[in-house]
């Protein structure tokens, strides 16, 4: 009798450069065996994309990204994929819509679409919701400053959800 793996997507936001909390999101995203990641926006410098390296990233930017262009490369160096501001995606039969989440317009937009998943960041404050049919979530904020309880990850299983 053959054991089925499920394949897990991993989501973090807003890393502002913190890296001992990056290099722990990537290892733990590794031992869970996660398909792919996404990043909803803030990593800040260009320099801090190489530390997600060895998972199979995919980026949106956040309002405090620095150099667009240069982290767009960094993302194609490590065998990332940036989707600039707004990603949608299917998965696994799922809708699933992204962005960093400073713009309220845009957010209402993406929420009415009516995705399955509506995933943000920007607020730093985790979040697990439904409004309508959706569930939102923001995996929260890993920003010096913020506080344990909000410096978080999302395994998310979207077979079993």
């Amino acid at each position: 009798m053959s054991r089925r793996v499920h394949r897990m997507i991993g989501i973090i936001s807003d890393t502002h450069d913190n890296v001992p909390n990056i290099l722990k999101a990537v290892e733990i995203f590794k031992k869970n065996n996660v398909e792919f990641v996404i990043h909803c926006g803030d990593v800040i410098s260009p320099s801090s994309v190489k530390l997600f390296a060895g998972a199979k990233m995919t980026f949106v930017f956040g309002n405090c990204d620095g150099d667009r262009i240069l982290i767009e490369e960094k993302c194609k160096e490590i065998g990332g994929e940036h989707y600039g501001s707004i990603m949608e995606l299917k998965h696994k039969g799922k809708t699933i819509g992204v962005v960093h989440g400073e713009n309220i317009l845009i957010n209402d937009k993406m929420l009415n679409k009516g995705f399955d998943y509506f995933i943000h960041g920007h607020t730093h404050v985790p979040e697990d919701k439904k409004a309508g049919k959706t569930r939102v979530l923001c995996p929260g904020g890993h920003y010096l400053g913020d506080p344990d309880e909000y410096q978080k990850i999302i395994i998310l299983n979207v077979e079993n959800d």
